[in-house]
């Protein structure tokens, strides 16, 4: 994996960098829809290409349960096996296990649990987390770690942050595919000094990406944002940066202010098949009586296809009446919208200007809709 960094922001910690994988180059600051079980939920491949996606997230732990790791890699792997052309990242499959898992013991030689699908039995340890995303062929793989909840104890997030590293060596060690990067997780909860001293063991392994977990796990925004401020620009400067599970649009501006170059986030899909729409100066309900006869688009100007072809009131009529068409053109809404975002913060770094984008659109999001 070749990462390089194109120009920095004068003002802040934000960059503008570029990195390639064997399935194509992936401009930065990037957001990675998620494909938590092969598929981004309700789009095809082909529309994920069109809205300008050229990586996505795909989950270790729910392929594992289904259909399997080993099916995956007999039928090509992860690429071959959903249709996707561009780059892949598999997250390690430790946050879906603490949060999914019906039964879970945690020890230093993993995690075993039992399958939310079928209350199955499994152990995921560090070297089984690294094969299993070795047979998926992703091109970019998390080592396996312990998501740390909120709120914690200092000895507890102590404890976890410690036995992450340790398993952080474990996976560099049992890592193979050469084709594949291997990425870190910095851990610690909201506790500063054990963030430092988690990102000093990982930094010492030279992985060639490092992520920042668990975070928005439920602790405020601004010790979310303490965490970053301090975590991000202490990250090696000339590897890739990854804000994992984050956020809402004001969490990607201020992480690409701190110097993230990677996110993703269930939000714009999930939000979509909840009926939630993302806009520049903030969100809609769709569901809401008011836009029963509201002939607009969700937002005027967007140029995604639903807002060139649909009004409020056709998208709130499939809302309402479960068409599996609304969840569809609120995700094509909400994607293009976050990616849209990202490709704007990507312009106004190369011009030199991100702190008075920035600054711009938080204008834009204070202002007073008539209509919403």
């Amino acid at each position: 994996m070749h990462f390089e960094i194109i120009c920095r922001d004068k003002e802040v910690a934000a960059r503008r960098g570029r990195f390639r994988t064997s399935h194509g180059v992936v401009e930065t600051p990037v957001f990675m829809p998620v494909g938590t079980q092969g598929t981004v939920k309700s789009l095809t491949p082909q529309e994920l290409e069109e809205l300008g996606a050229r990586i996505i997230l795909g989950n270790t732990y729910h392929l594992y349960l289904r259909p399997g790791a080993e099916r995956i890699a007999r039928l090509g792997g992860l690429h071959r096996f959903m249709g996707w052309r561009g780059s892949i990242l598999t997250d390690s499959g430790g946050f879906q296990v603490f949060s999914l898992a019906k039964i879970r013991t945690i020890d230093e030689e993993g995690v075993a649990f039992q399958s939310h699908i079928d209350g199955s039995r499994h152990v995921i340890t560090p070297e089984k987390s690294v094969q299993i995303q070795e047979a998926l062929g992703s091109d970019i793989a998390m080592c396996f770690d312990e998501c740390t909840p909120y709120p914690v104890t200092y000895e507890y997030a102590k404890a976890s942050m410690e036995r992450t590293v340790r398993w952080a060596r474990r996976c560099l060690e049992a890592h193979r595919r050469e084709d594949q990067a291997l990425f870190g997780i910095v851990q610690g909860g909201t506790f500063l000094d054990l963030r430092r001293a988690c990102l000093e063991e990982l930094a010492a392994l030279d992985l060639p990406g490092y992520a920042i977990g668990s975070l928005s796990v439920g602790e405020p925004k601004e010790e979310m944002l303490a965490v970053l401020e301090e975590v991000t620009p202490a990250l090696p400067a000339g590897k890739p940066r990854y804000l994992m599970g984050v956020g809402t649009p004001e969490d990607l501006v201020e992480g690409v202010r701190c110097g993230v170059d990677m996110f993703d986030c269930v939000m714009p899909t999930r939000n979509a098949r909840n009926g939630m729409l993302f806009t520049s100066w903030g969100s809609i309900q769709i569901k809401n009586a008011r836009y029963a006869d509201d002939p607009r688009p969700v937002e005027e100007g967007c140029g995604c296809t639903t807002c060139r072809n649909f009004s409020r009131a056709y998208l709130r009529h499939l809302f309402m009446a479960r068409e599996l068409l609304a969840y569809r053109l609120n995700t094509i809404h909400n994607l293009h919208y976050y990616l849209g975002l990202m490709a704007e913060m990507r312009e106004s770094l190369e011009k030199g200007a991100f702190s008075q984008w920035r600054r711009r659109f938080y204008a834009r999001r204070q202002e007073t809709r008539q209509e919403d």
